[in-house]
C-alpha cells in the first residue's frame, strides 16, 4: 500500500481545525494539496493517513473527498479509497481551450448585457478576493483557484443562455488547469486579466468583455502549456537521472 511522505503531507498540529465547518476545511486542506502536487496526479489517497495528519475524525475526510470527486479532482476506487486524478494531456488541453475559445467569449459578451446586479456585486467581490491571495502557496493558491473558477461560473450563468452555461460547468476545467501552474506567477498574470474582464462586464460592454475573455483563454493556454513542458521536462530528467 502507498503511503504519503511525511514531508509532504501536513503533520498534527494539536489544534482543532478553523472554519465554519469540519469539511469545508478538510476539502481547503486537500485541495491545497492536490493544487500544490503534494498529492501526486494518480496517487492513492489514504483517508486514515489524512484523518491522522489532520487529527480529526475519516467521516469529514470522506465528505470533503466526494466534493471533489463532483469536481474530477479525485476519483473513487471501489473498496479501495480514492486516487488523485491524472494530469490531462497535451491533447486534452489543445482540444479543451479549443471548446472554451469557441464558447465562453460569446458568454462573456452575453453576458455584459445579461448580468443581473446582484451577479455584478459578486463580480466585484471575486476581483477583491483574487487581489488577497495573489501570493503565497497551499491554501491561498488553492483559494485563487476556486475564486477563478467562480469568476468563469458567473459569467457563464450571466450569459442567460442554458446550453451555454451547462456546457461550462461540465467543463470542470479551472482547477484541473491550476494543477499544472503551481509554484509560477499564473495568479499574478490572471488577477490582471481578469480585472480587464470584470471591468468590461461592470462596465456592460460586450465587445470588450468578448475581447478580454478571449485573451484571457489564450495566455491561460500558453501559460498552461508551458508549465506542463517543463513538468515533462523535470519528470525525463529525474526518470534520467534514477536510471
Amino acid at each position: 500500500m502507498n503511503t504519503p511522505d511525511d514531508t509532504l503531507w501536513p503533520r498534527k498540529t494539536g489544534r482543532r481545525p478553523p472554519g465554519p465547518t469540519m469539511v469545508e476545511w478538510a476539502y481547503d486542506q486537500i485541495l491545497s494539496m492536490l493544487m500544490a502536487m503534494q498529492i501526486a496526479p494518480g496517487a492513492r489517497i489514504g483517508i486514515d493517513a489524512l484523518a491522522r495528519r489532520f487529527d480529526i475524525s475519516q467521516t469529514p475526510i470522506r465528505e470533503a473527498l466526494s466534493q471533489l470527486e463532483v469536481e474530477g479532482l479525485v476519483s473513487k476506487i471501489p473498496n479501495a479509497g480514492y486516487r488523485a486524478s491524472p494530469q490531462m494531456t497535451r491533447k486534452e488541453l489543445d482540444d479543451l481551450y479549443a471548446l472554451r475559445l469557441l464558447i465562453e467569449p460569446g458568454a462573456a459578451a452575453l453576458a455584459a448585457e445579461r448580468m443581473t446586479e446582484e451577479q455584478l456585486a459578486a463580480l466585484s467581490e471575486i476581483q477583491d478576493e483574487m487581489g488577497q491571495v495573489q501570493t503565497g502557496t497551499g491554501i491561498a493558491y488553492a483559494r485563487f483557484a476556486e475564486a477563478d473558477a467562480m469568476l468563469h461560473h458567473l459569467v457563464a450563468l450571466g450569459s442567460d443562455n442554458r446550453p451555454i452555461a451547462e456546457t461550462i460547468e461540465r467543463l470542470h476545467t479551472h482547477l484541473h488547469i491550476f494543477r499544472f501552474l503551481y509554484a509560477t506567477n499564473a495568479p499574478q498574470e490572471a488577477a490582471e486579466e481578469h480585472s480587464r474582464i470584470i471591468a468590461a462586464l461592470l462596465a456592460r460592454d460586450p465587445e470588450a468583455a468578448r475581447s478580454a475573455m478571449y485573451d484571457h483563454l489564450e495566455r491561460s493556454l500558453v501559460r498552461t502549456v508551458r508549465a506542463s513542458e517543463a513538468n515533462e521536462a523535470g519528470q525525463d530528467g529525474d526518470a534520467a537521472a534514477g536510471g
